[in-house]
Order: C-alpha cells, then sequence, then structure tokens
C-alpha cells in the first residue's frame, strides 16, 4: 500500500484555488480515510504572476511551474486534478495524463460534452479512473447518484437549474423589478458573472452540462452542438410580470426527456408553474429534477458555483481515486453511452407557448390574430389584454401543447399583419396545465 498518493493540480484559478485549500485544510483527515497522505507535489498555472492573487493561500513557489506537460509527464504523480477550464488545452492535458497511466479529476465541463467519449474510452483502454462530478452542478452530487445510484431506473427526464449566473439575474429581475442590464451588473459586482458574461447569458454553460447529464441519464452520446440554446438577454421585467400574474415564475431551464426512442434535449428560458419544486431555486443555487419509473421523482439541490462548492465535488472525487489507487480496485464505469438514439430538432419539440404582442388598438385585431393561430393549428388556453398605450394594445396569449414547427409559422405570419406593430416574446411553458379560470378578454374586437 501507498504511503503517499501524489496529485498534481492544473490550475490555480476559482474552484483551483478551492481544491488546495480544502486538501491543505483537512490533510489529516483525508489521510485517516484514504490510509496515505494525499500530497499536492506540483501545481501549474499560466505565468507567475497568478501567484500575487493568490497571497492568502502561501503556496510553496517550488511546487508551481508553467509547462503543465512536466506535471503529466512526471511519473511520481498518481493522480492529475485539471481544473484549467476551456477545451483546450484541457483536452490535451487530459488524453496525455491517461495515456502515461495517471487517473485524472476534471470540472470540465467543455471537455466532457464534447469529447467525453473519447476520453472516457480511452481511460476504459488505460485501466485508470476518470472522475467528473463537478462538470456539473458545482458542489451537488448528480453524477454519481446519475450512473450508479439511479442504474436500476429507466430515467425518462431530467431537467436543471444549472446555471448560478442566470439564475442570480433571473431572481433578482422577479424579485426586485430589474432589468436583465441592472441585474447582470450586480451579478458581476457580486462575483456571480463573469466581465465577459455570455457563456452564461447565452446558455453555452447550461447546454454543456445538460449534454453531459443526458448523455448519462439516457445511456446515448448528447454533445453540446446537438443542444438547442436560448439565453436570457430577451427576458423583461414585463415578461417576469406577466408570468407572476398568471401563477409561473422564469427561468433558465436546462431538459433532456426521451420520447419513443428519440432524445428531446435543450436550454431555453422557460416559464414554470410556482408549485414546481424548481420555481423556489433563488440566486446562485442550482437544482437538477429527475425522474425514474422505479424512484419517481428527485431534486437535487445545491450551490452551482463558488469556490468551494465546486472544489467540494473535486476534491470527493480525488478522494475516491486515492481509495482506489491504495486498495488497487478500479473505481471507473467508462462510458455508458452504448445506445444510439437520434436528438429531435427544435422545431419537433412539443410544447406551451407565452406570447407578448403589440398591436393597434382597434376592432378586429384579436380575430385577425386568433385567424392566423387557428390556421396553423395552434390552440389558445388565455389571451389577456393589458392596458393600452398611444393606441397600442399589449396582448398576451398561451397556448395549449403544439409542435414549434407550427407556433413559428404562426408568428411568422402574425408578424406580417398589418395591426401587429411586434411579436415581443416568446417564451416556453414548461407545464401543460393552465389555470381553468383564464379570463379571455376581448376588447379589441
Amino acid at each position: 500500500m501507498k504511503k503517499k498518493i501524489n496529485v498534481g493540480l492544473l490550475g490555480l484559478g476559482t474552484v483551483g484555488s478551492g481544491v488546495y485549500s480544502i486538501l491543505k485544510k483537512r490533510r489529516s483527515e483525508f489521510k485517516r480515510l484514504v490510509n496515505a497522505d494525499i500530497v499536492i507535489k506540483s501545481i501549474a498555472i499560466k505565468s507567475m504572476s497568478e501567484l500575487n492573487g493568490r497571497a492568502h493561500l502561501k503556496v510553496d513557489r517550488t511546487l508551481v511551474t508553467t509547462k503543465a506537460e512536466s506535471i503529466v509527464h512526471d511519473p511520481d504523480i498518481d493522480i492529475i486534478v485539471e481544473v484549467i477550464g476551456g477545451r483546450e488545452p484541457a483536452r490535451s492535458l487530459i488524453v496525455e495524463a491517461i495515456r502515461h497511466g495517471k487517473s485524472v479529476v476534471t470540472a470540465n465541463k467543455e471537455v466532457l460534452a464534447n469529447d467525453g467519449e473519447e476520453i472516457l474510452g480511452l481511460a476504459d483502454s488505460q485501466g485508470v479512473d476518470l472522475y467528473f462530478e463537478a462538470s456539473v452542478g458545482g458542489g451537488i452530487p448528480i453524477i454519481h447518484p446519475l450512473k450508479e445510484g439511479l442504474a436500476a431506473n429507466k430515467i425518462s427526464r431530467v431537467m436543471g437549474i444549472v446555471n448560478g449566473t442566470t439564475n442570480y439575474i433571473l431572481t433578482r429581475m422577479s424579485e426586485d423589478g430589474s432589468s436583465f442590464k441592472e441585474a447582470l451588473g450586480e451579478a458581476q459586482k457580486n462575483g456571480f458573472a463573469e466581465r465577459d458574461p455570455a457563456q452564461d447569458v447565452a446558455g453555452h454553460d447550461a447546454a454543456a452540462k445538460i449534454a453531459i447529464l443526458s448523455s448519462i441519464a439516457f445511456n446515448a452520446r448528447v454533445q453540446a452542438p446537438q443542444v438547442y440554446r436560448e439565453g436570457i438577454a430577451g427576458i423583461t421585467p414585463d415578461d417576469i410580470r406577466y408570468a407572476d400574474e398568471m401563477g409561473y415564475v422564469i427561468k433558465l431551464l436546462a431538459t433532456g426527456r426521451e420520447e419513443a426512442g428519440e432524445l428531446d434535449v435543450r436550454v431555453h428560458p422557460a416559464m414554470l408553474p410556482k408549485s414546481h419544486p424548481l420555481a423556489g431555486v433563488r440566486e446562485e443555487y442550482n437544482a437538477i429534477f429527475v425522474e425514474g419509473d422505479a424512484v419517481g421523482e428527485l431534486m437535487f439541490f445545491g450551490k452551482g458555483a463558488g469556490s468551494l462548492p465546486a472544489a467540494s465535488a473535486v476534491v470527493g472525487d480525488v478522494v475516491a481515486v486515492a481509495r482506489n489507487l491504495q486498495y488497487n480496485r478500479s473505481g471507473k464505469i467508462g462510458c455508458t453511452c452504448y445506445e444510439k438514439k437520434p436528438v429531435k430538432k427544435i422545431e419537433d419539440a412539443f410544447t406551451s407557448y407565452y406570447l407578448r404582442i403589440e398591436s393597434a388598438d382597434q376592432p378586429g385585431v384579436l380575430a385577425k390574430i386568433s385567424k392566423v393561430f387557428g390556421d396553423a393549428k395552434v390552440s389558445l388556453a388565455s389571451v389577456i389584454q393589458k392596458n393600452s398605450e398611444s393606441n397600442r394594445a399589449r396582448l398576451v396569449f398561451v397556448t395549449y401543447p403544439v409542435r414549434e414547427k407550427n407556433l413559428r409559422a404562426a408568428v411568422k405570419k402574425i408578424e406580417q399583419l398589418d395591426v401587429v406593430k411586434k411579436v415581443i416574446s416568446v417564451i416556453r411553458v414548461e407545464s401543460a396545465e393552465h389555470r381553468a379560470n383564464s379570463r379571455v378578454i376581448d376588447n379589441c374586437s
């Protein structure tokens, strides 16, 4: 048995700093858990100047290098921890580490969502572990539960709020009446959003995460480019307010479903009934809702962002891999994406919709719009007219479930009507349930 298990840490940013702190702080406890000392032998950073911003960590500079390849090639290192982020050079370093017979722990959603099949297969062929619990949900345990704890289930749906930045922004818009721009500024000020927030607010981050979750849940490879994606930049305070009046909240929802052997995987803003468990998830918190045939409905909840929550999942994987090394066993399950299942195009998605339209305030408007909906086979659950201003009416529609291609065809024709000024918002409604007492108001006809 080993007396010492050496770790090579690639990256000392937000997550890497948390990993370093936890491993240093709880070193003696981990030694009792693993029956070996887990030691960070080397740390790779982009430039030595990065240490100036990490003075509180009191890192021994002799452990630090700017050449990550030297750590990957070091024969004395047992576990590589990759927390660099981004697809490259992270993917290449992970591949090289595995080829050198090292187990890898990574938090890299981009690599897993795009290259997971390659690196999982390589780890399997090399007989090493590849753990990636922190790639989705920060500190929330979800990868291992899906792969192992729920293996007895046929999963029909996995749905969640998996991006803390966008959830914080939508919370501020909902609770404070802030605009998107104001809420984003607050998120950046409080450290919940990057200076360039595009990966988060445009849905790229959530798309990578739901690709990983769907691949595991449905035993079929889903890559990030296959995930339909919309961000939250178009959500307005009016949409938030109208949703509230109708009994909904707006969330950036990542959803994966299996229906008749096909996968429906997408990321977009959605209206959720206030009664849904995900509706109450606030600020930077994440939650993942899973539905299985045996277990029923489960929800995993916790902080999805930040140094220590993500580092918690990374270090948990390090401890698990260290135990495997110590007792000469493998905890690898390998790639479980053994089925070929097509991913639906968004045009074939089937759901309900909320639409907000600005029109002329004159007789016959609603009749013209309703005819277009009817011709496109779009059934309306409710129509509400809001207060008119400057001879313009604000109409809010909620549809019954309909094919996306039908809805899009209707919207295209509605935009061409001479009585319609603008189709302002189109937001999917996650629940097919609508209030029975929805009032149909036709003040325009």
